[in-house]
Parts: C-alpha cells; structure tokens; sequence
C-alpha cells in the first residue's frame, strides 16, 4: 500500500463531526487507503458503536478506494476493568482496540498504560510521559506506541521518541481525527514524526507496523 494509513479517527458514533461514510470519503480525498475507525467506548456504549462501524465494514465493496478498519478506543475506562473490555470488544467482533493512553492533556487515570498493554491492547494512544519499563513491555507484548498528531497528546512525542528509541518499541503514526482538518497526508505525517525527534524513514517504518496491524485484521475477519 502507497497511501496513508491512519488508525486512530473518530466519527459521529462518538464525538467525530462526520458519519463514518463521510469520514471515510475525506480521508480518500487526502490520499488515505486505509482508516480505521476507532469511536470512544466505555461500558455505556460499547454494543451501539461496535454494531454501527460493523454495519459499514459490512458493505466494504461499496466503499472504493479506501479501506475501513472497524476499531474502538477504551476512554478512561477504570483500572481492573480495561483487560475485560479488550476481550469483549473483541467478542463483539471488533478488528482492533486501542487504549486512550496516559495523556498529560487529560486526567486519565494512573496505570491506564500498564493495564492497556499488559491487557493486550493493540495501540496505546498518547501514552505521555510513559517508562522505558512499560515501553520494554509494549515491545514484549507487541503493543504499538502512538506518535499522535492532535494537539495536547502530542507534546510528549519526543519522550516517547527518545523511549521508543532506548527500548525497541515499535510506533505507529496515527491523527486521532475528530474532523477533516484533523487529518493528515502522508507529507504533514513526516513533519510531525521529524518534529518529535524522529526521521522520514521512521514514519515509513510507523507505516509499515499500522500495515502488519491492519493485514492481522483483515486475516482474522476471513
């Protein structure tokens, strides 16, 4: 794949200013071939929003051009509960989770990072001022990192570049799009990769980990 591959956007299932149909055909027309489609969940809603992206991952054929990746992202889900709510979002038929991760623009709570990646997620988002510890775990666990591009969550990019780069974790690029502006092409990406500390050629590598995600997906809903 040559476009862009973003696996962390929201639509109108959650707090995305578009359908997931509409997000999908901007993300088309800035050059992406993959989104994934990862709407905040939290015990409330969860069912609804799995049941809403499934339903537009099942008329794929029709969506051209650009494939959907039906994910969710666990939002300040407490402690002792994440672990659970990974397996379920997966029972429900959910591709990937992610985890809104330790974020010093929000108060989420202290041992989200550790929960999400000992609980087996797929990415966790803005992990802020994560350890080399867990980052260690992150690689052990083959839990990717994400070098985010939405303001707040992406002031501590270069700590976890600088972790990432003591540790062997492995990263991913992702937007964390509520809207069109959120989005990024492939040019704006290596930007914001090069202004976290990183090179161009660590985002073709942040793009190439996104695909080995996004290809397990695919195999695992045949």
């Amino acid at each position: 794949m040559t476009g862009m591959i973003d696996l962390h956007t929201h639509s109108l299932l959650s707090d995305g200013e578009y359908l997931p149909s509409e997000l999908a055909r901007r993300a088309c027309v800035k050059g992406y071939q993959v989104i994934g489609i990862s709407d905040h969940v939290d015990p409330s809603n969860i069912e609804q929003v799995a049941a809403g992206i499934l339903a537009v991952r099942a008329k794929m054929a029709f969506y051209t051009n650009i494939v959907i990746v039906p994910g969710v992202e666990l939002t300040h889900v407490p402690k002792g509960l994440i672990k659970e709510m990974i397996g379920y979002a997966r029972r429900l038929g959910i591709g990937y989770v992610v985890v809104h991760g330790e974020t010093i623009a929000e108060p989420v709570e202290e041992g989200t990072n550790r929960e999400a990646i000992e609980g087996g997620a797929d990415i966790l988002a803005h992990p802020g001022l994560i350890t080399e510890e867990l980052a260690s775990l992150a690689k052990e666990r083959g839990v990717l990192l994400e070098i985010s591009a939405r303001k707040g969550h992406s002031l501590t990019n270069g700590h976890l570049a600088r972790v990432a780069g003591l540790t062997g974790a492995k990263l991913v690029y992702n937007t964390d799009a509520h809207e069109s502006s959120d989005l990024t092409n492939a040019e704006d990406a290596k930007r914001i990769v090069v202004g976290a500390g990183l090179f161009p050629g660590d985002f073709v590598k942040m793009q190439q980990n996104a695909l080995e995600l996004v290809n397990r997906v695919i195999k695992g809903s045949k």
